[in-house]
């Protein structure tokens, strides 16, 4: 999952926008965002958080400083060194994919930040808080807490590649109050683009974003 390879394969799959969303880390998002540019492919910096409750909560965000400052929040809530053995080298790569350097704090594992402190971190850093695969039983909000709170403020619900064939239906009947995306959570090269969201926007910027979300101005999404 380098930079030239992920950007290739978002443009034969003619996808306008990425978003990359390590664990608990948006170290990578720089070379990426480079990479992008010079591939014509749009990188959203983001993460995905392992909040203390266990669910994954994703933050989008319109530019480096502000995932940034979702980093330096995360690293400062975040224990552990990483078994390179069970969980293999978390390297820091350049736009070309080299390595040049390594993370090793244990990434994997969870923050001490509640949902709430998380998705209120996120918003404070003007980003889009998006609940993780809540269909999927591990590391959902639904599948750890059972439900989404009233009061929390999510941006959007996303759907995973593995849902059952019953559930889309279901879910959105439920959370009608929240858009819905689909994204590939792609960890290989050939995963990208296996599932995507159509977004109706005038161009691939994350303030457009912002508003296809929220259905402003005829913005929305049209298939997810």
């Amino acid at each position: 999952m380098v930079p030239p390879d992920v950007m290739k394969r978002a443009a034969e799959m003619g996808i306008d926008i990425v978003a990359i969303c390590d664990h608990n880390s948006c170290e990578n998002a720089a070379p990426f965002m480079e990479a992008g540019r010079k591939g014509n492919v749009v990188v959203f910096p983001g993460m995905e958080v392992c909040t203390k409750e266990e669910a994954h909560i994703l933050g989008l965000f319109g530019n480096l400083e502000a995932a940034m400052s979702l980093q330096d929040l995360v690293y400062a809530h975040l224990e552990g060194v990483n078994d390179e053995d069970s969980f293999g080298i978390q390297a820091v790569v350049d736009e070309k994919g080299d390595a040049i350097g390594i993370n090793e704090r244990l990434l994997i594992g969870a923050t001490d930040l509640s949902i709430e402190n998380v998705v209120d971190a996120i918003h404070s850093y003007d980003g889009v808080a998006i609940a993780s695969h809540i269909d999927r039983e591990s590391f959902s909000i639904i599948g750890q807490l059972g439900f989404i709170p009233d009061h929390l403020r999510l941006d959007a619900l996303e759907l995973s590649s593995c849902m059952k064939e019953n559930e889309p239906t279901l879910l959105r009947k439920e959370y009608a109050r929240f858009p819905f995306v689909r994204s590939s959570d792609a960890h290989r090269p050939d995963e990208i683009g296996q599932c995507l969201t159509t977004f109706i926007m005038e161009a691939p910027t994350f303030g457009e974003f912002r508003k296809a979300l929220a259905g402003e101005k005829g913005r929305g999404i049209a298939d997810a």
